[in-house]
């Protein structure tokens, strides 16, 4: 698995523009967090508040004063910085967002604490590194994992099955469950909850994360094939 996504990684450093992730909704998307963007180790890289990316001081350093690194060394810190990160399902389509809507059940406005993915029997993926804090079940959320990643809590819920233990550490990509239609469900879905610092926030802020992150490396990725190609011809024509 490993060296197949480092191959298409190779590959995507080569495309002309940039690569955009497979991410559909039935409906606008209002981003109601971004991203902060803060010098950690190198200009501009993009960090979430409240979460540590357990390779952020790895970047390769940038301005005159960065000591020279090989390609092959920057290539393979950002192919890790890549994989440090995941989308929870393969396919991403949204069809239900956070905040205020139409209860599918009674009819009546109520605040709807996360967001709902489709989903048809599909594995369940950690986003980031974290460690599995419940597990269980209850008339609401069906059968549900939660992962504790910094200072947030992930929760997946309606979930068919659970494939992970309370007190397991996890990293992105590990799989922790299959969606399913168990609780209060109108039909098979992943909802997906979080919170930072107790406090119930959008999920998009995290999914809007993880599209920065992959855009980020891949760019970079690029920018140094387009460089190296550069180098190149510049010691042809000397």
């Amino acid at each position: 698995m490993r060296k197949k996504l480092l191959f298409l990684m190779a590959g995507a450093a080569s495309v002309a523009g940039p690569v955009q992730a497979q991410f559909n909704t039935v409906s606008t998307v209002p981003f109601r967090y971004r991203v902060e963007v803060v010098s950690a180790g190198r200009d501009n890289a993009v960090t979430l508040p409240g979460y540590t990316l357990s390779v952020q001081d790895t970047l390769p350093p940038s301005g005159d004063a960065a000591p020279a690194l090989s390609a092959d060394t920057c290539k393979h810190v950002w192919i890790e910085r890549y994989l440090s990160v995941s989308y929870p399902l393969r396919r991403m389509k949204i069809n239900s967002l956070y905040g205020y809507r139409k209860d599918p059940f009674t009819g009546k406005r109520k605040f709807h604490n996360g967001i709902d993915l489709h989903a048809r029997g599909d594995e369940v993926m950690a986003m980031m590194a974290g460690v599995v804090v419940k597990v269980g079940q209850d008339k609401s959320s069906g059968k549900y994992v939660t992962l504790r990643h910094g200072n947030y809590t992930v929760s997946y819920c309606h979930l068919s099955r659970i494939l992970t233990r309370k007190g397991a550490a996890i990293g992105p990509r590990d799989v922790v469950g299959i969606t399913g239609s168990t609780g209060r469900s109108t039909g098979e879905h992943l909802h997906i909850s979080c919170k930072l610092d107790g406090k119930s926030v959008d999920p998009l802020m995290v999914l809007d994360y993880i599209k920065s992150i992959r855009e980020e490396c891949v760019a970079a990725l690029a920018e140094s094939r387009e460089t190296s190609s550069l180098s190149l011809a510049d010691e042809k024509y000397r």
